[in-house]
């Protein structure tokens, strides 16, 4: 199976299943010197787990993240960052009718009709529980972009849950308001209305789609290559790449095929250090495939989850037999709420993976000093302070 990388630079791999031992990724290409804990990943995979709120899965996952490689002494030293995280409360029975039967719109046929098998607990590979490695990657990246010469900032809200839409918010408002309630939208009124759409989904055994709104701030000017390499397709890829997303867009997104040309174009103007800055930002700081400085805006779409206990048909290939199913087990009613992480892993790593092929951050190290080698971060020997004998490694006689 393929296509479990991302990234150019800085890479993540990824492996697991929702009801497997545990989940894990290796990202590779995150530069020496980046001060890292466990706990600085664990913040965003507590915003991403189950059981928050009863419009969240009930599955009881701590999803505590354990770091196993690229470490030394609390910084990363250059090498692949490898992290697990054990799957603690997986219930596969649930699952047994379906293992011939697949469920209406989900991977259970198509998985079955690539590979030939399948492991069916959960849905396996297809899971969304596999972006729990995603925000455990955006958060080593998170990390980096916070510690670089860069003033990077990275937020998103959900902005919409069926007909229900948030009001204008601010960057600022994104920042102070989107984790104050469940549904992770900054505009609060919104937020409640949309709680209550979810709830009465979710009670008459249905689900309802929604959508994510993001930003980019301090992304510098000039990240991205035209064509096939151009910031935009490869951020598409990013949220595409999110289970159950049906559409992506930027700046102003489907508004474009009702805009005329005159209306689309901004005009250039010196900004306060006399650098060429378009007069508005319609194209969502992005142009040529390119990034202009400005903020990095647009929206996300997640169609409803498809695990819901109506009533439903199916077909089992191995009886020949036409089912009725009820898809029980534990399901969110709506996702963008525990998708907010995702969407701000995703575009960490996609802004930190141009920012290393740019060359804005150093890929080997991020104190950009190559050949100094006595930092502040390389590990001291315990020889060398007698104070600290206790600590000395003892050396095996071979004889």
């Amino acid at each position: 199976m393929n296509g479990n990388e991302f990234g150019r630079l800085f890479r993540m791999t990824t492996y697991g299943e929702s009801h497997g031992e545990a989940m894990g990724c290796v990202v590779s290409g995150v530069p020496a010197g980046v001060e890292l804990s466990e706990e600085d990943i664990q913040t965003d995979l507590d915003r991403r787990k189950p059981g928050q709120s009863m419009i969240t899965t009930s599955r009881g996952e701590p999803d505590k993240v354990a770091i196993n490689s690229g470490i030394q002494d609390g910084y990363t030293t250059g090498t692949p960052v490898g992290m697990v995280i054990q799957n603690k409360d997986a219930r596969s029975g649930k699952y047994e009718p379906f293992i011939t039967a697949p469920r209406p719109s989900h991977g259970d046929y198509t998985y079955s009709a690539k590979f030939g098998t399948r492991n069916w607990g959960g849905g396996g590979r297809s899971s969304a529980r596999e972006t729990v490695n995603w925000v455990a990657a955006g958060g080593v990246a998170k990390q980096v972009l916070e510690q670089s010469d860069y003033d990077v900032q990275i937020k998103a809200h959900v902005c919409q849950i069926g007909d229900v839409e948030a009001g204008p918010v601010t960057f600022e408002d994104m920042l102070e308001h989107s984790e104050e309630n469940e549904v992770r939208c900054a505009d609060p009124e919104a937020a409640e209305e949309m709680r209550e759409l979810a709830d009465r989904h979710q009670k008459e055994g249905d689900s309802i789609g929604g959508a994510i709104y993001f930003e980019c701030r301090g992304v510098p000017p000039g990240l991205g290559a035209p064509r096939f390499d151009s910031f935009p397709s490869r951020l598409a890829q990013a949220m595409y790449s999110i289970p159950a997303v049906n559409d992506f867009e930027y700046g102003i997104g489907r508004e474009a095929r009702t805009t005329s040309g005159s209306d689309y174009n901004e005009d250039w103007e010196f900004d306060a250090e006399d650098n060429p800055v378009p007069e508005g930002n319609d194209h969502g700081g992005i142009q040529g495939g390119i990034t202009t400085g400005q903020p990095i805006y647009g929206e996300v779409t997640w169609h409803p989850p498809v695990s819901i206990p109506k009533t439903q048909t199916t077909v089992d290939w191995e009886t020949g037999e036409e089912k009725e199913i009820t898809v029980t087990g534990r399901h969110d009613p709506v996702l963008p709420p525990r998708a907010v992480p995702v969407v701000e892993a995703m575009l960490s790593c996609t802004v930190l993976d141009f920012m290393l092929l740019g060359g804005r951050i150093n890929p080997d190290r991020l104190d950009g000093q190559p050949g100094q080698y006595d930092t502040d971060y390389h590990p001291s020997s315990p020889q060398n302070d007698p104070d600290d004998a206790d600590t000395h490694a003892t050396t095996v006689d071979e004889d």
